[in-house]
């Protein structure tokens, strides 16, 4: 895990202006501004007259949501944004990074984005379905987040 304080309008700006973060699944957001707005991220399949395959929400899907409630004069009080890779993309992932884990074993990898009304930071997660004393996952996760903020030009600060 490492928390990164990425700057905060160049961020934002990636976040709900490109498609920079589009296919990420949304797991689940919430936004404080004169209301309280919870969005989970789960598809409920009996909406639609297909099922998708998926479980989840891609943040392409809900982002001119969050920009609608976000845009505008005042600063949102806080939110929380957790985003995570696709089925599909930690498969990839975890052959490209040459990691000893199964995708079976692999229950998500995280981008947690807070801000508390003044700071913006992003939290990377792993969850696994075993335990292990192995961190070659969550530190390729790790370097894989700071590579991505480096791709999209979003400077920022690392905490340990």
């Amino acid at each position: 895990m490492v928390i990164l304080t990425p700057d905060t309008k160049t961020c934002m700006s990636a976040l709900l202006l490109t498609d920079s973060f589009d296919p990420y699944s949304f797991i689940e957001g919430e936004i404080t501004t004169f209301a309280v707005f919870k969005v989970d991220g789960y598809l409920k399949k009996e909406f639609f007259e297909e099922a998708p395959s998926r479980a989840y929400s891609l943040w392409q899907d809900v982002r001119s949501y969050f920009f609608s409630i976000i845009k505008g004069k005042r600063t949102p009080l806080n939110f929380c944004l957790i985003f995570a890779l696709s089925a599909g993309e930690t498969e990839a992932f975890l052959r490209e990074e040459h990691l000893d884990f199964s995708p079976e074993e692999v229950q998500g990898l995280f981008l947690n984005f807070r801000f508390d009304g003044d700071r913006l930071t992003c939290t990377t997660g792993v969850s696994t379905s075993r335990f292990t004393l192995d961190k070659s996952l969550e530190h390729a996760w790790d370097k894989r987040a700071q590579a991505l903020f480096d791709h999209l030009h979003i400077p920022f600060e690392i905490q340990m």
